[in-house]
């Protein structure tokens, strides 16, 4: 399968499985396959980086707008239209993951669900600077990302 920046996926089960993190967000709600996650790729690397997205939109607007009122401003929290209704980019959950461990592209109607150019550049743009301060060592993003690469790149030989 062809994983494309700036589509929308599911993650098989065994990823989770595998790094065993408790601080990703869990795979299945209610039977469903959720959440569905923002592709973003690595340059020049087979890490594919996945950002939770999700419906509840009031419980995250709380949320963003207290950082938005201690901090003046929020990247760790994005709400844009998606499909035509609002949707939450939490770029906070994101983590790294690799192709063999990427289930389905959504599909909605038929057609595979993709974010919108000018919203995808604006999360690849907050994702790089929310990495950029985690590197820092900045305390942004709640995934163990250290641990999650290390188990990657020893599966890739790395």
């Amino acid at each position: 399968m062809e994983i494309k920046k700036g589509y929308v996926y599911h993650i098989k089960d065994e990823y989770f499985n595998k790094v065993n993190d408790p601080t990703l967000m869990r795979n299945h709600e209610n039977g469903k396959a959720r959440p569905t996650y923002f592709c973003l790729k690595e340059k020049n690397s087979e890490i594919l980086w996945f950002i939770p997205m999700s419906s509840r939109v009031e419980k995250y607007k709380i949320l963003r707008d207290k950082k938005i009122a201690k901090y003046g401003y929020c990247d760790s929290i994005v709400i844009k239209e998606f499909l035509g209704k609002e949707s939450v980019f939490l770029l906070q959950n994101m983590f790294p993951t690799i192709e063999k461990y990427v289930d389905h592209v959504h599909i909605i109607n038929g057609v595979e669900a993709r974010v919108i150019n000018k919203i995808a550049q604006e999360l690849e743009n907050k994702f790089h600077k929310l990495m950029a301060l985690y590197n820092q060592g900045k305390k942004v993003i709640f995934t163990n990302i250290s641990d999650d690469l290390e188990i990657l790149y020893k599966e890739l030989n790395y």
